[in-house]
């Protein structure tokens, strides 16, 4: 499903060149729960915005599905990421404004889904995270916790095959981070590609595959021992 070839991607920072990723290479195969674990400033984030197709390589390559990015139209891009890719993020990118059924609802109304269908969707998702009795609420109402439960509904209604999660327990206490990791191994059971971003090892050690990244360089892990 995912291959990045020798990818390069470079900031400039004031004066300083700074490599986020340097000659970076990773295959990660349809139904696969790979965890990219590395410290602050590793390149973790660069490597997610490039395979979640939110940025680009200045070097090297990067095949989706067998096909180079540079090969898609910029339409079927933002198809890919508005239909195969769920996005679930550390601070949980809820718009405050809106009720937990409505953040969910959004992507939906990109995608002009027509609205009976959305409701159905929307509050399959919401049950799936266990959410379903606070889906009238909004983002302050609700703990943090609920709220990533809340991002993962938003990332579960489009049907994505591939979930990108960046840091989703960073904000979490311990419990709950069980919790929503219990959650992506649920969706890995379903048969979903799992990418999680993290520099928590023992998050890490939850995935089938552990890749680490360190100042843009990477290298695979032994697999890591779950129950």
């Amino acid at each position: 499903m995912i291959e990045l070839k020798d990818v390069s991607k470079v900031y400039q920072m004031g004066d300083e060149e700074v490599r986020a990723l340097d000659h970076a290479s990773l295959e990660i195969d349809d139904g696969e729960f790979v965890s990219i674990v590395g410290p602050s400033g590793s390149g973790k984030s660069t490597m997610m915005n490039i395979i979640g197709c939110l940025d680009t390589a200045d070097e090297g390559e990067y095949d989706l599905d067998g096909i180079a990015i540079e090969d898609y139209s910029e339409n079927e891009l933002a198809h890919i990421r508005n239909r195969k890719i769920g996005f679930i993020f550390q601070n949980f990118n809820l718009l405050p404004r809106l009720t937990a059924a409505e953040n969910v609802e959004l992507p939906l109304i990109y995608q002009k889904v027509p609205a009976a269908e959305r409701r159905e969707r929307v509050t399959e998702a919401l049950e799936k995270v266990q959410l379903a009795h606070r889906m009238d609420h909004k983002p302050t109402e609700l703990s943090g916790g609920q709220q990533q439960r809340v991002a993962i509904a938003r990332a579960i209604v489009t049907r994505p095959s591939l979930f990108l999660a960046d840091e989703p327990t960073g904000n979490l206490d311990s419990a709950t981070s069980r919790d929503i990791m219990s959650l992506f191994h649920e969706l890995h059971e379903e048969g979903h590609t799992i990418v999680l971003i993290t520099h928590n090892d023992e998050i890490a050690d939850e995935a089938e595959r552990k890749i680490y990244i360190r100042d843009g360089q990477v290298r695979e892990m032994e697999a890591a021992c779950r129950l």
